[in-house]
């Protein structure tokens, strides 16, 4: 087993709710009465979202290929960060990171706070994520942000993109770490740096520990007498950013056709798949999650078609 059944437990509870408070802030940017008239017009599902807040502007895409835009966008952000990670510019990294998790948790707090509210509370977690590093503040802005993430991209894409893309993420995960391993520089560099993006759990978990400092993720990974190149040993447990924002990404298109409640049953294998992958995997090595979260999004659609 992975982790402890503790630890494992808690990191399976996080995803999911993560995954669940993501379809919440995608459906509070569906406009109903417009989904409504669009959908009588064209005789089939149809979402009209509303606009985001600050003027913030959604990719002026075609659902068909926006798959592509996405995809693109992962090549260009992954080699921009494994530049960072050469040239050791630790400070424009914070910049990067900062400016993202304020802009997708502002998106994120907007669909149930006040948007002045919202903007201050994702400074506040930003400040605590980037400047004090904390587990509580850190897991928090992790079950949110990728809501945000949701309600930028959901609106521009659709179900074949949704599924080409998240194929495409499954193929590149097992690449980047079995093959290139620039995944692990990448998971690396994030611990060592305490900004990770991801679900971040203490492997000692306590309450105490649960919202305590991170400070002793760099000293781990120095410390570790592991060698090997698969390795993850340290002090926490983690679930990557892109393993909770893909999969939310395609289970918010799928809402467009089945609706909120029946679309949880798409988390919820994604969940089941993941658990899988805790159960069989093995302490201190670095998997590919997303073949697992994947195959899970996929059986789960499947059944939420045919109820």
């Amino acid at each position: 087993m992975k982790h402890s059944i503790k630890v494992s437990i808690a990191l399976l509870s996080m995803f999911l709710a993560a995954q669940i408070i993501g379809l919440f802030v995608v459906s509070s940017y569906v406009d109903v009465a417009a989904s409504k008239t669009e959908t009588e017009k064209a005789g089939k599902p149809v979402a009209v979202y509303e606009a985001l807040p600050y003027n913030i502007e959604r990719p002026n895409l075609a659902p068909d290929t926006s798959f592509i835009f996405l995809g693109a966008g992962i090549a260009v952000g992954t080699l921009l960060l494994l530049l960072i990670i050469k040239f050791r510019k630790v400070s424009l990294w914070k910049i990067w990171f900062s400016l993202a998790v304020v802009i997708t948790l502002t998106v994120a707090f907007s669909s149930f706070l006040p948007k002045a509210v919202a903007a201050i509370l994702s400074i506040i977690i930003a400040y605590f994520r980037v400047l004090k590093p904390n587990i509580l503040a850190h897991n928090v802005g992790e079950l949110f942000v990728y809501g945000g993430l949701a309600a930028i991209f959901v609106p521009i894409m659709n179900i074949k993109s949704a599924t080409i893309l998240i194929l495409l993420v499954a193929a590149y995960d097992i690449f980047a770490v079995f093959k290139s391993k620039h995944m692990i520089t990448l998971a690396k560099f994030q611990a060592e740096n305490n900004m990770f993006a991801g679900l971040f759990v203490p492997k000692q978990l306590s309450l105490k520990t649960a919202v305590s400092e991170i400070k002793t993720a760099a000293a781990a990974q120095k410390s570790s007498r592991h060698t090997d190149k698969y390795s993850d040993s340290g002090n926490y447990a983690v679930i990557g950013g892109g393993d909770i924002g893909f999969p939310l990404l395609f289970a918010g298109v799928a809402m467009v056709n089945f609706g909120f409640f029946r679309t949880l049953l798409i988390p919820v294998f994604a969940v089941a798949a993941l658990a899988i992958l805790l159960a069989i995997g093995k302490s201190g090595k670095f998997y590919p999650a997303m073949p697992f979260i994947a195959a899970g999004c996929f059986i789960g659609y499947a059944i939420a078609s045919v109820l």
